[in-house]
C-alpha cells in the first residue's frame, strides 16, 4: 500500500505524538511497512516510537561523507558544483531505525545558507524527501515543521493529504490558516484537521467552528496516559489496544484516502 501523509501544526498541540501514534497504528492496521520522516528541527519522534536513547539516529543532513559522495560536493566547502539528482533510494535502508514495523528517518536541518539555499545538504534531502513520496511503495509519514519546507512542488502534488494538528487553543486554529495556505502554495490538494488534546463536546464544536471551511479527519482526547508517559520517558499507550478508540476511526479514515 502506498499512503503519503505530511503531519503539521504549531508547538505544542502535539504533533509529533499523533504523528507516532499514527505511525505505528498504521503499521499495525495495515502489515505495512512505515516509513516515519523526523522533518522537525527539533526531532524528538524516535521517543514517540519507543527507540531507546541508546540507539542514536544520525539526520541525513548530518552525514557529511555521505552527501559528498552522492553530490561529489567537497566536504566543508561553499560553492563549487555537484549534482542536483543524487543517488538516494538506498539511504532508507541503510539509515534508519526500525521498531514494531516503523522505519524512522531524522532528516535533519541545513545549517548554511539560510532557507532555501541550493546546497549539497539540502539536495539530498530533498531527493530523498521526492524518492519517498513518488517511488516509494510504502506508507510515508512525515512529522514536518510549521512550514513544509522539505516538500518539493513536484513532490507535494502527491501527497495524499496534509494533516494538520490543532488544539482548542486560538493560536493552534490562526497556525492552521497560515499552514494550509503554505500547502495549498506548494500544491498538496487535500488538507485536513486533527483536533488533539480535546476534553469535551465544547472543544469539539469550537475547532468545527472556527475551522468551518477545513476538511475534519476526527478529534482525539485528552489523555492523562500521554502525560505519564512523558514523564517516565516512555511512549505512551504500549499496547495500542489501550489507545483512545477514535485513533482507529482516524487511521480508517487515512487508509481510505487510497480506496
Amino acid at each position: 500500500m502506498s499512503l503519503k501523509i505530511a503531519v503539521g501544526g504549531k508547538g505544542g498541540v502535539g504533533k509529533t505524538t499523533v504523528t507516532s501514534l499514527l505511525a505505528r497504528s498504521l503499521a499495525a492496521d495495515t502489515r505495512n511497512t512505515v516509513i516515519a520522516i523526523d522533518a522537525d528541527p527539533v526531532a524528538n519522534l524516535a521517543a514517540g516510537l519507543g527507540i531507546p536513547d541508546n540507539q542514536p539516529i544520525r539526520p541525513i543532513a548530518e552525514l557529511s561523507d555521505l552527501i559528498a559522495e552522492r553530490t561529489g560536493a567537497k566536504p566543508g566547502t561553499m560553492g563549487g558544483f555537484f549534482t542536483l539528482n543524487p543517488k538516494v533510494d538506498d539511504i532508507p535502508d541503510r539509515f534508519s531505525l526500525e521498531r514494531d514495523g516503523v522505519k524512522l528517518l531524522v532528516m535533519g536541518t541545513v545549517q548554511t545558507g539560510g532557507s532555501g539555499c541550493i546546497c549539497p545538504e539540502s539536495t539530498i534531502l530533498k531527493a530523498l524527501m521526492t524518492h519517498l513520496v513518488l517511488y516509494r511503495d510504502d506508507i510515508v509519514i512525515m512529522d514536518m515543521e510549521a512550514g513544509v519546507e522539505h516538500l518539493g512542488r513536484a513532490t507535494s502534488s502527491s501527497v495524499d493529504a496534509l494533516v494538520v494538528v490543532v488544539n482548542p487553543g486560538a493560536r493552534s486554529r490562526v497556525a492552521a490558516e497560515k499552514i494550509r495556505k503554505l500547502g495549498r502554495d506548494i500544491g498538496i490538494k487535500r488538507i485536513m484537521i486533527l483536533g488533539n488534546r480535546v476534553r469535551n463536546s465544547d472543544d469539539e464544536e469550537l475547532i468545527r467552528r472556527s475551522l468551518e471551511d477545513f476538511e475534519i479527519l476526527g478529534f482525539l482526547p485528552e489523555d492523562p496516559e500521554i502525560v505519564r508517559a512523558d514523564r517516565e520517558g516512555r511512549r505512551p499507550f504500549e499496547d495500542l489496544a489501550t489507545a483512545p478508540d477514535e485513533l482507529s476511526v482516524i487511521v480508517d479514515r487515512l487508509v481510505a484516502l487510497k480506496k
